[in-house]
């Protein structure tokens, strides 16, 4: 049976048990305005979130 010379290390160790590869962001519509969104974020365009009103982008526009 092989012996190892060396420690492996937690990094190659991590690495070599990965089983799963990059995705990219999923997107959706907002309900409000219709813009491309990321899930589970507020809408950057109209400021609402799951049907309500999160951030008055009105205002963060006079700042």
């Amino acid at each position: 049976m092989a012996h190892p010379k060396r420690k492996t290390s937690k990094q190659r160790r991590n690495k070599r048990r990965t089983h799963y590869k990059a995705e990219a962001v999923t997107l959706a519509k907002c309900s409000n305005c219709g813009a491309t969104v990321r899930y589970h974020h507020v809408c950057p365009e109209c400021g609402y979130y799951k049907g309500k009103l999160a951030i008055d982008t009105e205002e963060m526009a006079i700042n």
